[in-house]
């Protein structure tokens, strides 16, 4: 019989191999549902969000009143810094376009080439990214600081409906003066366009003109504009629920901003694969 505390040797040898083995897979395994899940929880809930904003379209009373003035804010506000861009960016196209050009295309192509990048592709994309950093920040910051301060909490105990009196004014003005903003940018662009082609390329009115009629359609406008309208509303919506959901004080105001533009910038790029892989790719079947 052994003495007290020793195990014999064959014992220890069969519990040894009896015990079962760790594998690095299982926890692998645990990570990786646990992320699906978070993540399906998390569409869940903006699935949630924009179900309640929807259903509060019906209380026209109560958004009708801030729906202007959220449409200036976000808007009319946002116009310079568009317009600023669309300069820039007009200019630099018609220089770009005679730097590509070779002499066995005829120059007046440049007018060809902006006005189908600004219409199409530019000036939607690069106002709506510059307008991702000012309006969303600005949306989630505002009702981040109302969430952290219990102004929300006290609009529901005023039986006011936040979703009626915060979101649905902001969504519609986003979703209504983006395409405004980008529709003034596509005249910007064209116009700082057509002074860098004749005053650096070299082109006469009627070459810049006869190129920019070339090729051109109304599909090239709309597609623009209804581009630009679903950037405006994903932005809206996706600051409405980053400022909504902010807590912890000024820290927690601070991140809701910073995810706001972050994810704001991403959808834009999404969108615009989006409609360029159904709508354009349509179109040109």
């Amino acid at each position: 019989m052994a003495p007290c505390g020793i195990v014999p040797y064959a014992a220890a040898k069969v519990r040894v191999a009896a015990a079962p083995r760790r594998t690095h897979i299982c926890p692998v395994i645990t990570a990786l549902g646990a992320a699906v899940r978070r993540q399906v929880e998390r569409l869940g809930s903006v699935g949630e969000f924009v179900a309640d904003s929807a259903r509060a379209l019906s209380q026209t009373r109560t958004w009708t009143a801030n729906a202007m003035q959220q449409a200036r804010r976000l808007g009319v506000d946002s116009l310079p810094i568009g317009l600023l861009i669309a300069a820039f960016t007009g200019i630099v196209l018609a220089l770009l376009a005679n730097y590509s050009l070779t002499g066995a295309v005829p120059l007046y192509f440049v007018g060809v080439l902006l006005e189908k990048t600004i219409t199409l592709e530019l000036t939607p994309v690069l106002t709506g990214l510059a307008l991702a950093g000012r309006v969303g920040a600005n949306i989630a910051a505002e009702l981040g600081t109302m969430r952290v301060t219990e102004q929300v909490d006290a609009l529901e105990t005023l039986a006011y409906d936040p979703y009626a009196y915060l979101v649905v004014p902001r969504v519609l003005a986003g979703t209504f003066m983006f395409p405004v903003v980008v529709a003034l940018s596509m005249l910007v662009a064209l116009g700082f366009g057509y002074i860098a082609a004749r005053g650096i390329v070299g082109l006469t009115a009627s070459e810049f003109q006869q190129g920019v009629q070339l090729f051109y359609t109304n599909f090239d406008i709309e597609y623009g504009l209804v581009k630009s309208a679903s950037f405006g509303f994903a932005v809206s919506l996706i600051g409405c629920i980053s400022g909504l959901r902010a807590r912890g004080g000024a820290e927690g105001v601070g991140r809701a901003a910073t995810n706001a533009v972050v994810y704001s910038a991403v959808m834009i790029l999404v969108l615009d694969a989006f409609w360029a892989m159904t709508w354009l790719q349509a179109k040109r079947t």
